[in-house]
């Protein structure tokens, strides 16, 4: 038989993609709900302002240190039953536990002697919760994204395609968590989350958690049903290649090769290391030996998301201060104005999603076109251009508020601004795909471990919104405060970061199917 078809054959179907990209759909609903919902709930569990922001910390924090880990053990992971859907299902059991904690934190510290004007415990449990949450998220996404290049292997524009659905279904995720958060009557639905200790806000947080808790179990349960994994054999493994680094450059990988076949007994030596050392070793070698390609890669990442992260961490308070000039420390009208302006950022958001999932659709097709270093840079020159455009309409709100300080923002400057979240939909879509294209298709092309690169890849959008969330509020303050500086700074990076894609990213090869079938082609003989 055509050892094509055989390929073909046993290759997993576009389906069982699209049931693995769909777990995406259950983690983003939860963050969606994080972001709508958790804000408020500290408020109100009397947790200060200037604290609210470090607990947002622990997401980026257990992302450096946890998917690293996690991508190393799921890719040497022996189970039978896959190396990537244990971690996968650890992580979801994970989630639900934090959930639980995070919804009955009142509950919780109410038994521990809480009062209604005094929730010191609850504070505890709350935080503890949340951390066991974002620790849970990301055991729960590294293993995804590398079940997902599993399954693609070499072939890049089933790759891409993949991503793609990943990217589709965060917004997805987004939509439904986003409308789900802005509805305040699911305690109505789930009448048990009303107690003693939890009252109207916190019954409706419980229940919409709830609801995630529901969505996450059946998005998991299509993810690891989609397909069986091909377990993972160590031996085999050993036997192609034997290195600390799952990155392989052609230089390392060849040595490694020859090494392994001519140094048996040195290599039985290094099988008896201990596993954290060895660990140790693999995640400092992945970083120290890491080829120029995937710097490169690393080093776009991080600037992208130095763009990123000050609009989505500011972007409702931008509509809310700047937009409609309103303060949330002052009384009304100045407070109402705020969380007006807080109310139309959530629709900006929902609208960014829909176009988030329209621009999923279509990215696999202009990456085959245009080449996804292209795609990548021309969507970071559109984030700059947006990011410029916030300061633009900004000062559109402010003539109107010289002329009219009573009236609400023209109807001309909220369509602009609203217009500004629609149109960065698109940037995002490509944000949560392209890179980690580009990972798996050249990880996969140096015979590299998916699990580990999607970890250090990670460290590339986590570290940014560490400096972002330490060094955004001294940085606006440095400008007489306000949200624009770390906009603007954003686009800056954003520009940077698109001209450093379509000049340092490597280009991929041609498709394997490809330049397979144009290789029979030359080889067969002429009639």
């Amino acid at each position: 038989m055509d050892s094509s078809k055989v390929k073909k054959k046993n290759r997993v179907p576009i389906r069982a993609l699209i049931q693995v990209a769909s777990v995406a759909a259950g983690v983003q609903f939860g963050w969606a709900l994080q972001l709508s919902l958790l804000t408020p709930y500290v408020q109100e569990l009397g947790i200060p302002h200037a604290w609210a922001s470090l607990i947002w910390l622990c997401g980026p924090i257990s992302g450096m240190i946890v998917q690293p880990i996690i991508g190393h053990y799921s890719d040497s992971c022996t189970s039978r039953y896959g190396r990537r859907r244990p971690f996968i299902l650890a992580g979801a059991l994970l989630v639900v536990v934090a959930v639980l904690i995070i919804g009955y934190s009142a509950d919780l510290g109410f038994l521990f002697g809480d009062t209604t004007d005094s929730r010191p415990m609850a504070i505890v449990v709350f935080v503890l919760g949340f951390w066991v949450l974002d620790l849970a998220n990301n055991t729960l996404q590294g293993p995804c994204r590398a079940l997902l290049a599993d399954f693609t292997g070499k072939d890049q524009t089933r790759n891409r395609r993949a991503n793609a659905f990943f990217s589709l279904f965060m917004a997805v995720g987004n939509i439904l968590g986003f409308a789900t958060g802005a509805y305040g009557g699911w305690y109505k639905v789930f009448p048990f989350t009303k107690t003693a200790a939890c009252d109207n806000a916190c019954a409706n947080l419980k229940s919409a958690f709830f609801l995630g808790v529901i969505i996450l179990l059946a998005t998991t349960f299509l993810s690891v049903t989609a397909a069986s994994e091909i377990p993972y054999d160590p031996i085999k493994k050993h036997s192609v290649v034997k290195s600390v680094t799952p990155l392989l450059s052609d230089k390392s990988e060849t040595s490694s090769s020859v090494a392994g076949s001519t140094n048996d007994e040195e290599d039985e030596e290094e099988e008896d290391e201990p596993e954290s050392e060895a660990l140790f070793w693999e995640l400092l070698g992945a970083l120290r030996d890491l080829p120029r390609p995937m710097w490169y890669i690393l080093f776009v990442t991080a600037l992208t998301w130095i763009a990123w992260f000050p609009f989505l961490l500011f972007d409702t308070d931008w509509m809310g201060r700047e937009i409609y000039g309103g303060d949330p420390s002052l009384g009304d009208p100045h407070s109402r104005w705020y969380y007006d302006g807080v109310h139309m950022g959530a629709l900006g958001l929902l609208l960014n999603s829909v176009v988030l999932g329209l621009s999923s659709l279509c990215i696999e097709f202009v990456c085959r076109k245009l080449g996804s270093s292209y795609v990548w840079g021309i969507a970071n020159v559109i984030m700059a251009a947006c990011f410029v455009g916030t300061a633009l309409v900004s000062g559109a709100a402010s003539r109107a508020r010289d002329f009219a300080p009573n009236d609400p923002p023209p109807a001309s400057v909220v369509y602009a601004a609203l217009a500004i979240f629609s149109v960065l939909g698109a940037p995002l879509a490509v944000t949560y795909s392209v890179p980690y294209s580009l990972t798996a298709t050249y990880t996969e092309k140096v015979g590299g471990g998916q699990g580990l690169s999607a970890g250090v890849l990670n460290l590339a959008v986590v570290c940014p919104q560490v400096i972002v969330s330490l060094g955004s509020g001294p940085w606006d303050e440095l400008f007489n405060g306000g949200n624009l500086p770390a906009f603007l700074l954003g686009a800056a990076a954003a520009l940077f970061g698109g001209i450093a894609a379509v000049l340092l990213l490597p280009r991929p090869p041609p498709d394997f199917r490809t330049r397979n079938r144009l290789r029979r082609t030359r080889s067969s003989p002429i009639p």
